[in-house]
């Protein structure tokens, strides 16, 4: 039986797994040779020490280490704050999102769809995450070497090199560096930020996630806010967009709203909007649609409403061969002495070929670089959505619903995409997936995770009872999704015949919040040689004395690369506590004294993988038994232990 490592994956050790096996001969003595493999990598002799254009900073290189290394940290569950646990697939962790990214990057590797994050914007007011990274002049100079030890200068211009941003750039380099391995191939991250640090995100970014795949940096309205710089009121800030790659594609921005799609020929093509008249064309003249129409034996031509109407600048916008496709297909028809087109919710005409279809594809006009300045996405709608749901602000500076549903609204029609936030404030991304998910049917997911950062003692927050940043977050959740609830079954109850809604019991508004801790294995279990003679008690039992076994199976969880939002059930088999994840994906037992024969019920329903604890069985020939009667019942299951 394979004992589990119960810690993270070392990156550095896979990383040179990887690369001896494309290139052997850079190995020497078991250590790689960098100056054979920068030779192997170029084309041209490699002379080392040459410059190049890159963002360093002091730090940098720990943080790249620190990325690839593993903790040994774990997660334990928090049944009490939970809504709905044993059903819901929505996550809120709580701790340093660093070691939270660090302890999902086998279980959600390539499955994150979106990631949103607002991170500190390192103003030099806020605190956390070391966002006030302003260092004295002597701890700067110190760390990178530019004073001796007697406080002489080794070189010049040391005001102007980083020292206000190396701890928010290391910050923020090791968060990306782990998360980026998260996204799926389609995989879209967007990040808000301030010109503060805009310039060094977007140089860091280039270089994690790849100059190639920058999309876009999205100005967006803030709305009134006091005057950053001298003279000048600052209002707007940044969304900066990559994907993970960039051929990803990217929905389109909805241009009719839902409500004028309130016509239906019950022809089986759905509902249709007519807001578009078809001599709403270019104003640049075109002898192609520049024709005259026959329909209901009335004669048209472009633009003949508008009085005045200036020669040659009105047209059609469908050619002569289309508008006669049209009148066939029963997609223009007359309203108000005009002519319309149809314009179906989930059908737009295209030309394949050298005829005309009714193709899927949502009608829309693409994204475009000022998408979010309006004051929808702004910081006052913030703060009114909070007070609403919870009485008061509560919260700086926080991200308006809006803008997160837009989005993920560009992120093309995934409506099971699964949302990562890992600065989660508020908890505007978990709002957001599930009002969208209310307004169009959808069963997106969301992972949620937040600092428990104190709030101020002198705050409202606080006297509210709000202890932490992340007391706020899931207080949010837990009441908006209440509202979203009410207000779909109010819309209900006032359906008019024919309409449909959304059945919010068929929602998942629940969600499992977690912590991070320290591991629920002793030292010993990572360093069994270093035990010592006073400490054999030890090597019997290996768990932390505080440790349950919810908190147990949640480590073997995420050290098997098994997903949080997995489906538990806990059973009693022969007098033991055994754990089912996703029916036969793994089974677990923790019980000390196990009956034996409870191998025979666990292997009928033939599980992937099974766990004990080493020190659970009687003795060493039980122990063996085990092995083996999984080897002759079910041999396709993996046998471990703890």
């Amino acid at each position: 039986m394979k004992k589990l490592d119960m810690k993270t994956n070392n990156l550095t050790e896979d990383n040179i797994k990887k690369i001896t096996k494309l290139f052997p001969n850079i190995v020497k003595e078991g250590v790689i040779d960098f100056d054979l493999l920068k030779q192997e990598l170029s084309d041209v002799l490699v002379e080392g020490g040459e410059e190049r254009y890159r963002l360093d900073w002091p730090g940098k290189r720990e943080s790249m280490l620190k990325a690839n290394t593993s903790i040994n940290k774990t997660l334990r569950p928090v049944v009490k704050d939970s809504v709905d646990f044993e059903n819901t697939e929505n996550l809120y962790i709580e701790g340093d999102n660093f070691e939270v990214l660090k302890l999902l990057q086998e279980s959600y590797l390539n499955k994150v769809k979106m990631i949103y994050i607002d991170p500190p914007y390192n103003t030099g007011k806020d605190f956390v995450y070391k966002d006030n990274t302003t260092q004295s002049k002597g701890e700067y100079e110190e760390e990178i070497g530019a004073v001796d030890g007697e406080g002489g200068k080794l070189f010049k211009n040391t005001d102007t090199n980083g020292r206000f941003h190396s701890d928010w750039l290391s910050m923020m380099y090791e968060r990306l560096t782990v998360a980026r391995d998260l996204l799926k191939d389609d995989g879209v991250i967007f990040i808000s930020i301030d010109d503060n640090e805009a310039h060094n995100l977007r140089k860091i970014a280039d270089e994690i996630l790849g100059e190639g795949n920058f999309v876009a940096e999205f100005p967006r309205s803030v709305g009134t806010v006091p005057k950053t710089t001298p003279g000048i009121q600052n209002r707007h800030d940044y969304v900066l967009c990559y994907v993970k790659n960039i051929e990803t594609p990217f929905g389109v921005d909805e241009d009719i709203s839902e409500e004028h799609f309130k016509f239906d020929d019950n022809d089986g093509r759905g509902v249709y909007a007519l807001i578009h008249p078809l001599d709403s064309g270019t104003i640049h003249y075109s002898k192609s649609l520049d024709f005259p129409i026959e329909y209901n034996k009335k004669s048209f031509e472009p633009g003949q409403h508008i009085e005045n109407k200036p020669s040659g600048k009105w047209l059609w916008r469908w050619s002569e061969e289309l508008v006669k496709w049209g009148f066939a297909n029963d997609l223009i028809l007359e309203k108000n002495n005009r002519l319309y087109t149809k314009n179906y919710r989930n059908l737009k005409v295209e030309k394949i070929g050298h005829s005309y279809s009714l193709v899927e594809k949502q009608v829309g006009k693409p994204f475009t670089s000022d998408t979010l300045m309006s004051e929808d996405f702004g910081n006052r709608m913030a703060t009114r959505e909070i007070k609403d749901i919870l009485g008061s602000g509560y919260f700086d500076y926080p991200k308006p619903t809006n803008l997160i549903k837009k989005l993920i609204r560009m992120i093309a029609e995934d409506k099971s995409a699964l949302i990562l936030d890992f600065f989660s404030g508020s908890a505007t991304t978990a709002h957001a997936v599930m009002q969208l998910n209310a307004e169009d049917g959808g069963n997106r997911k969301y992972i949620m995770v937040q600092l428990p950062e104190e709030t101020d003692k002198k705050s409202e927050a606080y006297k509210a009872g709000y202890k932490t940043i992340s007391d706020i977050g899931k207080e949010r959740i837990r009441r908006a999704s209440k509202k979203i609830k009410e207000e779909l079954k109010e819309k209900g109850r006032q359906l008019k015949i024919g309409e449909e809604t959304i059945d919010p019991e068929k929602l998942d508004f629940g969600f499992r919040v977690y912590k991070t801790d320290s591991s629920n294995m002793k030292d010993v279990y990572y360093n069994p040689k270093d035990l010592k003679q006073d400490s054999l008690l030890d090597l019997a039992n290996n768990i932390k004395e505080d440790r349950d076994p919810e908190d147990l199976l949640t480590q073997i969880i995420l050290d098997l690369g098994l997903e949080l939002s997995l489906k538990i059930e806990e059973k009693d088999i022969l007098g033991n506590k055994v754990f089912f994840v996703a029916d036969n994906s793994l089974v677990a037992c923790f019980d000390e004294k196990i009956n034996i024969k409870i191998v025979d019920e666990i292997a009928k329903i033939k599980p992937l993988k099974v766990v004990f604890c080493d020190a659970g069985f009687k003795d060493d020939k039980d122990r063996i038994n085990v092995e083996e009667r999984f080897k002759r019942l079910s041999p396709e299951t993996r046998v471990n232990v703890i």
